[in-house]
């Protein structure tokens, strides 16, 4: 049974995370005549990426200067940090050193600071040896890059604004609302009929799918194809004892290893003061596996039935041994941090919090580093919005809202 009749031109936005959550607030400041309706499965928003990750609202050192990554994270921080004060959300600039250890690592710091700089990045300083302690006191290295605006904030803060904002402005918020699948043109008048759980249906004059982890399945039920694919990455932090705490003061970040496709251990103080160490990245069994030791069997079997992703596993062997390295080992894990905070032991730490990053994944292996989508103006789907997703994500939604059109 499809929900209502359109009075009135209706968009829906699949996905309560804090892409899905922007685009409808874009929508209600761009389409006032429009009824806008988010239908999130989850009981409550940010339930998933958003409301997993370490909070860091990144600066935009490292991507390439006019870049649209490079342009909407530049934009986005401004937006989000505007629209944290308006609505009381924690945002603080704690700072953050990219610290060098060696001569390879200098050079490649070096080209970073040259595109940071070309992308606006505020106040940055090249910093010796021997500055590095007036920023970070127990931090070593060879030379450091301080970028003191890189701020922390409360994402999942910034989504229950989101969701009071949109919903004030007349927008419907469906949560405990699965979605199985968009049919596009069902006959009719109707431009698209959303498929929900249950039987019932909502029909709309335009959909937007924002679905993070599984917007490659419900693209691939909605007809519009079955590349890129999400290859679940899980993160695993540990968390500073509390009385050692002290030890970090802002963000302390490796230099990016171009023979990796992932970062690397890094020291993280969050926005509630915890400082996090880590994360590694490791496959994960289970898109949705937020517990050590998920498995969900539809998702183990989807990623070792694709060719792509044994391809990807074979070119990353080294990265690969690392992670199950640190993923094995606390102290392992502990002496990848520790290259940073020498007074840093295995005893410093606790478990923490896990992450499930949804990486898109191309038919060849490649992990996609750019924006994908799918679909028509009618039915669009977000299939691949990059790292810092969160940190851009106000500054996506206009975007999106464009392409959409």
């Amino acid at each position: 049974m499809a929900i209502s009749t359109l009075n009135r031109s209706r968009i829906v936005v699949i996905g309560g995370g804090i892409l899905g959550l922007a685009v409808a607030r874009q929508l209600v400041a761009d389409r006032p005549r429009s009824e806008i309706m988010v239908i999130e499965k989850e009981p409550h928003v940010a339930a998933h990426q958003t409301g997993h990750n370490s909070g860091v609202v990144h600066a935009g050192l490292y991507y390439e200067p006019g870049s649209l990554k490079a342009r909407l994270c530049r934009r986005g921080i401004g937006l989000l940090r505007a629209f944290a004060h308006e609505h009381g959300v924690h945002y603080h600039e704690v700072g953050k050193l990219v610290i060098a250890h060696d001569e390879e690592e200098n050079r490649r710091l070096e080209s970073i600071a040259e595109r940071a700089t070309a992308n606006g990045v505020e106040d940055l300083e090249m910093l010796e040896a021997s500055r590095i302690a007036d920023i970070e006191p127990y931090a070593v290295g060879l030379r450091a890059l301080h970028s003191p605006h890189t701020a922390v904030v409360d994402y999942v803060g910034i989504c229950r604004a989101l969701a009071g904002e949109i919903t004030g402005a007349g927008a419907e918020l469906l949560l405990g609302t699965g979605v199985e699948r968009v049919e596009e043109a069902p006959g009719g008048a109707v431009a698209a009929r959303v498929h929900l759980r249950g039987g019932r249906s909502v029909d709309a004059d335009q959909v937007i799918s924002c679905a993070g982890l599984q917007s490659d399945r419900l693209a691939a039920a909605s007809g519009s194809g079955r590349w890129p694919r999400i290859v679940p990455f899980s993160g695993d932090y540990l968390v500073l004892r509390e009385h050692r705490s002290h030890l970090v003061r802002g963000l302390i970040y490796p230099v990016p290893d171009p023979r990796y496709p992932f970062l690397g251990v890094h020291l993280t103080r969050m926005h509630d003061g915890r400082v996090l160490v880590g994360p590694n990245a490791f496959l994960a069994a289970a898109r949705e596996g937020y517990a050590r030791n998920s498995f969900n069997i539809r998702d183990a079997v989807g990623i070792a039935s694709e060719p792509g992703f044994w391809r990807f596993a074979a070119s990353n062997v080294p990265a690969a041994l690392r992670e199950i390295a640190t993923a094995t080992s606390r102290a392992r894990f502990v002496e990848g941090a520790s290259r940073f905070v020498p007074e840093l032991t295995a005893d410093d730490v606790l478990p923490g919090p896990r992450g499930v990053r949804a990486q898109a994944m191309g038919r060849d292996g490649a992990l996609l580093d750019d924006f994908a989508f799918s679909g028509s103006s009618k039915v669009l789907h977000v299939r691949n919005a990059p790292s810092p997703g969160a940190t851009s994500a106000l500054a996506i939604a206009e975007e999106v809202v464009q392409r959409a059109g």
